[in-house]
């Protein structure tokens, strides 16, 4: 199965993009996934192609209009009728790496991309199986950077695409954490060693060192995700990072 990519916007040359380098393209060259771009301005039926128009009730910018991305829509569902429809926007649900995980499991996506001051609502009405994404607390240009991060996410995880089936499950989020903290050759740098226990050998010792740096982090940076790991209040930051710098003798 072929993880196909359709992406509704008004850039379609955007696409792949830097997708189609390193371990997405090479991906993409080998047929793992699909990228099929709809040019959303095809579905407008003025001759100026026009695809906004002024926000109802006044106001800065323009709005996508809902009749002519409903049209693209519908498009994009008689091709490939079982995949979710995720709309970029910043005033969408934030995407997280268990949504990416399940999306990566399936035969594909279809982004709509935002741009302009955004979508008119009731296109969110009359196709209520639109799902509305954030990528964070940003606002970007348009809809199409999103989707790339989006779309690497998910191609990253295809089977086939990282060189080991296991080389994600330490990373960050995936268990509820943020990763713990790597180190490499040379072993002394600009007077600053490696921690001695990743050279001991010893991997039991390793891999509690490495579980116990990653939830320092987390508390330490993202209490946010720490809490919902635990279910348990934060202590303040200092008395981590102070428990942290005992640990580690400094």
């Amino acid at each position: 199965m072929t993880f196909t990519a359709q992406i509704l916007t008004l850039y379609p040359e955007m696409f792949p993009g830097p997708l189609g380098v390193s371990l997405a393209g090479r991906a993409l060259s080998e047929g793992k996934w699909a990228c099929r771009p709809i040019p959303i301005r095809d579905f407008a039926a003025d001759k100026h192609k026009s695809v906004d128009d002024t926000p109802a009730g006044g106001g800065a910018g323009m709005v996508l209009r809902a009749d002519v991305l409903a049209a693209a829509v519908d498009f994009a569902v008689a091709a490939q009728p079982n995949v979710p429809i995720l709309a970029m926007t910043p005033r969408g649900r934030p995407i997280t790496q268990a949504r990416i995980r399940d999306l990566s499991q399936g035969p594909g996506v279809t982004i709509i991309c935002g741009r302009f001051e955004g979508f008119d609502e009731r296109l969110f009405a009359a196709r209520p199986q639109i799902e509305q994404i954030s990528m964070g607390d940003i606002i970007l240009s348009g809809g199409e950077i999103a989707a790339l991060t989006l779309l690497d996410a998910c191609i990253r995880l295809l089977p086939g695409v990282m060189g080991a089936s296991s080389s994600g499950d330490d990373e960050s989020f995936e268990q509820g954490l943020l990763e713990y903290p790597h180190y490499t050759r040379p072993n002394d740098w600009e007077g600053r060693m490696i921690p001695e226990v990743l050279r001991s050998g010893d991997h039991a010792k390793i891999e509690a060192w490495r579980k116990r740096q990653a939830e320092v982090d987390t508390r330490l940076r993202r209490p946010d995700l720490w809490e919902r790991h635990t279910g348990v209040r934060v202590q303040p930051a200092s008395g981590a990072r102070q428990e942290n710098e005992k640990e580690n003798g400094a």
